[in-house]
Parts: C-alpha cells; sequence; structure tokens
C-alpha cells in the first residue's frame, strides 16, 4: 500500500470516528438545539423587556432549514474538492518539468 493510500484511509477512518463517537457516548436522550436557540435564551436572561430591531424575511420550516444548510455544506465541500484537486493537479504537473531540468543531458 503506498503512503498516500495509506493516509486517505486515515483519514477516512478519523472522520467515521469524529461522527461516531457523539452519536455513541452522548447518547439519543440529549436534544441538539443549536447556537441560535442558547443566544436567544441567553438575550431574553439578560434582557427581559428586548424587543428585536426587525423580523425574518423568510422563515423556513425545520425541514426546509436543515435541507438548505445541507445544501450549503454540500456546496462549500464540492468548491473545496475542486479548489484541492486543482492545486494538486497543478503540482503534479509542474513536478516532472523541474525534475527534467534538474536532470544533466545524457547526449553529450
Amino acid at each position: 500500500m503506498s503512503r498516500s493510500a495509506l493516509v486517505n484511509w486515515l483519514l477516512v477512518l478519523a472522520v467515521v470516528v469524529i461522527a461516531a463517537v457523539p452519536l455513541v457516548f452522548i447518547g439519543s436522550d440529549t436534544e441538539f438545539g443549536g447556537a441560535d436557540g442558547l443566544a436567544v435564551e441567553q438575550i431574553e436572561a439578560d434582557h427581559p423587556g428586548y424587543e428585536p430591531w426587525f423580523t425574518p424575511v423568510f422563515q423556513p420550516e425545520a425541514e426546509t432549514a436543515s435541507t438548505l444548510f445541507a445544501l450549503q455544506a454540500a456546496v462549500g465541500a464540492g468548491f473545496l474538492g475542486y479548489l484541492f484537486g486543482t492545486l494538486n493537479t497543478r503540482r503534479r504537473l509542474a513536478r516532472p518539468a523541474a525534475v527534467a531540468d534538474a536532470q544533466p543531458d545524457d547526449r553529450a
């Protein structure tokens, strides 16, 4: 197994561990609220008479919001994958030219 294949498998294993550990150790009785709900609770506790400056123009349902969040994550991952692939290809294509220039000419 090549070094890059080993690194790829270790990265896949790390992602699986990072995803599985919270599911196993936190349990199913925990409610995942998010930072927005905590911020609202903290503002209401600190300033009981607080009135928001504006209301949202578009308030999607929970399923729609999670779908939009997943779409945003997928677009971001696709962009990063394209970027890393492009940079890797540029480096790979530039490497043989640099190696060929460094080797002496055998025709002399």
